[in-house]
Order: structure tokens, then sequence, then C-alpha cells
């Protein structure tokens, strides 16, 4: 037996670039609660996601643990599931509920609170070519980030998440979140290789992270 897995890039940047590889099972039922974390873990993806009904519930996995939230997962399950019709409003995360929509540029954004999103050590330093020489460090939950532009609002991040599997990760949301959080201001974060995330403060103490979705696969996935 077997069930469709979608492989996107989510917060795709310039010219293509970047953009963080994101499972999505759309058919969340077929895989058993029980083998999920050792699929999400087979596939090494950041995040994988199970979509379990219409009316947008979730789970999301990384290679070692599940999320409550996490901004790329339901980033790219918003684009999906309006990309094969089955658009939603809101997403449902076991955090709570996540509303989604897309802009007139095409990015797909979602709404969260900052308590939601994983904790990170946040690391800002003067110069971005600091970041540059930074090697992934071991057992790390970290995110280093410096201005490229500040007048601007824009930064260069770099996010290092090897406590969950992954040494670096090209692109987090949830980051962007409690980045944005601390912040209280709009700002455009390049991550990784060349990604791009839009976040701005939203209302009621909430943050909006929003980017380009892709996809780049699709295929059969044995269960």
């Amino acid at each position: 037996m077997s069930t469709q897995l979608n492989v996107l890039r989510v917060f795709v940047g310039d010219n293509d670039s970047g953009g963080n590889p994101l499972g999505v099972f759309l058919d969340g039922p077929a895989v058993s609660t029980v083998d999920r974390q050792s699929v999400a873990a087979d596939l090494g993806f950041s995040e994988t996601v199970f979509v379990d009904d219409p009316s947008g519930r979730v789970e999301i996995y990384t290679p070692t643990k599940p999320l409550p939230f996490a901004g790329h997962p339901l980033v790219g399950t918003g684009w999906l599931l309006a990309e094969q019709g089955r658009p939603v409003d809101v997403l449902r995360p076991p955090a709570g509920a996540v509303p989604t929509w897309v802009d007139a540029d095409g990015n797909r954004w979602i709404r969260g609170r900052a308590e939601w999103a994983p904790p990170f050590e946040f690391r800002q330093y003067d110069d971005p070519a600091e970041l540059e020489a930074l090697t992934p460090p071991e057992n790390a939950h970290q995110d280093v980030w410096a201005w490229l532009d500040e007048p601007a609002g824009v930064v260069r991040s770099r996010v290092f998440v090897s406590a969950i599997g992954i040494a670096e990760d090209e692109a987090t949301g949830a980051a962007a979140v409690r980045l944005v959080t601390q912040l209280g201001r709009p700002i455009l974060i390049r991550q990784g290789v060349g990604s791009v995330l839009h976040a701005r403060p939203g209302p009621d103490g909430t943050a909006e992270v929003g980017g380009l979705v892709v996809l780049a696969e699709t295929r059969d996935y044995p269960i």
C-alpha cells in the first residue's frame, strides 16, 4: 500500500532560490498515528505534516518529535490545500486556530502566537559577515541574526536546530514569529542559502509570517 506525499519548498526567495523542504500528506488518516514519527524520521525534512480532516486539522512532526505549532509547515499546508481546491481560512494544529490567507503578491501567510513556537536562543551580531563564518553547533536550537538594512527592516538569519536532528534549517517560520514579536516591527528575513520570509506584528499580540511556496514533487510513499 502507499499514499501520496507532496514535497514543497516554503519561503522561496529570489529567482526560485532556497525554500525549506516540507513533506505533506493530504490524506493524513492513511498514516497511522503510531507510525507518523517514524515516517517523519525516514523523510528527514525539518517538518512533515499530516492533514487529518477537511476542517484543516493537522499534526506536525520533526524527525525527532511532534510540534504543536510551526511556521513553514503551516504556510506550506495552507498553500497546498488551496492549490488542490480545498482551501481553508483556518488551520488547526494542536496549539490552536491559525488563520491563513494569500496576499496580492502570491505570498501565503499564517498568524500565530510567539508562545506557541518552540523556544530559540537568539544571538544578534553586529556584522552579517560574522554569521557566514559560523559552523552549526551541536545540540542547538538557535537563531543567529544581524541587520542587513535596519532602517528598511531587512535581516540576515541562520537557524541551527541540531537538537531536532537538522544541523541548519533553510527557512524557519516559528523563529520568525518569535523574532518579529521581540522586535515589534515588520521585517524581511533572508535566511539559509536563499530563502525569504516576511514577518510583521499581528492583532492582539499575534505575529504573522508569509512567503512564496512551490511544489517540488509528488510521489507515492509506501505505508
